[in-house]
């Protein structure tokens, strides 16, 4: 009965540990996909791998949710902002404005106003460029100019000091862009700052070997590439003189009285107005003809009297 017993327990056995073989080899296969996937998970979202795992359940979902979305907002706005920054960088313009004033002025305070808007630029930010007065005489006008470049922040204090001591008449402003020729010659001064400090390494290399001929044609064009460099950088200047300040040219001119008669049009008061001038230019014909006329008279016309006279006398002569 024990030998039964024995045979028979014998195979269960066998069967037993055949199935705990095999659900070993099952735990162990999950066990490598699980930590595949979890890996793959990780390579995914490397972000979230870092962050601790929220807490289980509907509750805790909302939870982190909500604790997420203020980071969210904020990461969303810095890249606005970056966005933004970036944007008006490349969105940068150099303008040239220029503004041209009329102004009018009583002819005997002319000279003074002249001088007070060019004593107010001395006192601002601003470059005086050229100023001129001509003062008022009997057969012409006064009128005086100033030409200035100013700063933007100062433009305003002129243009107020100017309203005071004269009244405008036309103000015009106009822009140029010159945005793309700054850009230009930006890049042509980084190109050619290259260029130059790269010969200049070649001079100074003493372990190449180079001839006589060789070494002076590197100093001649180094020579030329530092002359354009400096033109280009003289341009440079001249766009940034042009772009950082406004340039403003006011032109003074005497005031003028308007007349105009109640009555209307009267062309007998006209003539009586006007006939002091028109006696005076026609005395002035009347000598300019004698002037001209007065050679011919002496050259031409009394030789040819005093012929006719004498050819005259002698026909009578005849006849008697």
């Amino acid at each position: 009965m024990s030998r039964r017993t024995l045979s028979m327990s014998t195979p269960r056995a066998a069967v037993r540990h055949r199935a705990g073989a095999v659900l070993l080899a099952l735990a162990a296969a999950l066990s490598l996909a699980g930590c595949d996937r979890q890996r793959s998970a990780e390579s995914a979202a490397p972000a979230s791998a870092s962050m601790p795992a929220p807490p289980m359940g509907y509750g805790g979902a909302m939870k982190a949710q909500r604790a997420s979305a203020p980071q969210a907002e904020i990461a969303a706005s810095q890249s606005d902002e970056a966005r933004q920054g970036s944007g008006e960088t490349a969105l940068q313009r150099f303008l040239a404005v220029r503004q041209d004033l009329n102004v009018e002025v009583p002819a005997e305070q002319l000279a003074d106003a002249w001088g007070k808007v060019r004593d107010l630029c001395g006192t601002l930010k601003c470059e005086l460029l050229s100023s001129s007065l001509l003062r008022e005489t009997p057969q012409q006008p006064g009128n005086a100019l100033l030409e200035m470049r100013v700063e933007p922040a100062d433009v305003d204090k002129l243009l107020g000091g100017l309203a005071g001591v004269a009244n405008v008449v036309s103000h015009t402003t106009t822009s140029e862009d010159k945005t793309s020729e700054v850009i230009d010659v930006e890049a042509r001064i980084k190109n050619r700052t290259e260029f130059r400090d790269s010969l200049r390494v070649m001079l100074r290399d003493t372990v190449t070997k180079r001839t006589m001929a060789d070494l002076l044609a590197i100093q001649r064009t180094l020579s030329d590439t530092q002359a354009e460099l400096d033109a280009i950088a003289t341009q440079r200047k001249v766009l940034a003189q042009q772009t950082s300040k406004q340039h403003i040219q006011i032109q003074f001119t005497p005031k003028r009285a308007l007349v105009s008669g109640s009555d209307g049009y009267s062309p007998m008061a006209h003539a009586l107005r006007n006939a002091g001038d028109v006696l005076a230019e026609s005395v002035g014909a009347l000598i300019t003809f004698v002037a001209a006329a007065l050679p011919w008279l002496l050259l031409v016309v009394l030789p040819v009297g005093w012929l006719v006279r004498v050819l005259w006398r002698r026909r009578r002569a005849k006849s008697a």
